[in-house]
């Protein structure tokens, strides 16, 4: 029996070798257009951010800190792992721009407004939301260069595993959504503006005038789910608008949020520079609010183009 085997493995040898081997390609993809670097530049950009909250999330916090908070054994370990994904990113952007002869974006300098293990991972949610929602974004701009699409793929669904882990540690639903939220550049941008300190060097982006949530601040589990005709009420800065805007005129949330794209709701005043607005029936995970005044008739590409006041708020509602 043995001697069959043996034999019979032989005569496969010939098959096998009849054909050559196939050698797997390592070469990263590269950078053939205006549109690819733009992508790799923000994605690189927000990388940075990323890294720079995770690492402080393994090294500010001991694994007796994240034990008393409620999180499992090992969870501090693998926010770790999470910000040498993070590294690796921010590495391979940086060497696809390079080798195009790019200048890759630089670190910036960050502030995030977390103060223990739980309020850090709430944070974490919030920032890894908008990655994710750059990199589904940004897909729409590499049709033209499949090589680029797939690895800005491969990044954005190890992302989304980040993501899940880390709202299956508070305690919250792992998959909150039947669907993610894209964003285009100029929004995802500038959510990251509210934890950029300094930039040695911007992106050439325009940076929006601010809309803030004052509330509902999402519970520190993410649970209950806000639930809809719930109040948010954003505050901003009339006077920084890049439009003149009849004080008079109505205004608008306009709400992106999963593939329903903008709901648009109609707000009552609570002040000068001050909105309220329901949450819409059906709206889940996270959303982001724009001000506008158009009441509707618009898709996210113009409200980024032309149709935005102030924003983006970013509004964690499960």
């Amino acid at each position: 029996m043995l001697f069959s085997k043996a034999a019979l493995a032989l005569g496969l040898f010939p098959l096998v070798f009849s054909h050559p081997l196939e050698k797997r390609q390592n070469a990263l993809p590269t950078i053939n257009s205006a549109n690819d670097e733009a992508v790799a530049q923000l994605a690189l950009y927000l990388e940075h951010l990323e890294l720079s909250l995770y690492s402080g999330g393994f090294e500010n916090f001991t694994d007796a800190q994240y034990t008393a908070a409620g999180f499992p054994p090992g969870f501090r370990e693998n926010v770790g792992v999470i910000a040498d994904h993070e590294k690796t990113h921010s590495d391979t952007l940086t060497t696809i721009l390079a080798n195009a002869g790019k200048t890759p974006v630089p670190p910036c300098t960050y502030k995030f407004p977390y103060t223990d293990p739980v309020s850090f991972v709430d944070l974490a949610n919030m920032i890894t939301s908008v990655g994710i929602g750059a990199y589904l974004g940004g897909g729409a701009l590499l049709t033209d260069d499949p090589e680029l699409l797939t690895a800005a793929s491969s990044i954005v669904t190890v992302e989304a595993r980040h993501d899940a882990y880390l709202r299956a540690g508070v305690g919250a639903s792992p998959f909150p959504t039947a669907f993610d939220t894209a964003l285009t550049s100029l929004f995802a941008y500038n959510l990251a503006q509210m934890f950029i300190v300094s930039c040695p060097q911007q992106l050439n982006i325009t940076i929006l005038p601010k809309l803030t949530l004052a509330s509902p601040m999402p519970p520190p589990n993410l649970q209950p789910p806000t639930p809809a005709g719930t109040p948010l009420k954003l505050t901003f800065d009339p006077s920084s608008f890049f439009v003149k805007v009849d004080p008079n005129a109505p205004l608008y949330i306009g709400l992106i949020n999963m593939v329903t794209n903008v709901t648009f709701i109609e707000t009552t005043s609570c002040g000068s520079g001050c909105v309220t607005a329901p949450v819409p029936q059906g709206a889940a995970g996270a959303a982001f609010a724009l001000l506008t005044t158009f009441n509707g008739g618009l898709n996210e590409n113009q409200l980024s183009d032309y149709g935005a006041l102030a924003g983006p708020a970013e509004v964690v509602l499960s």
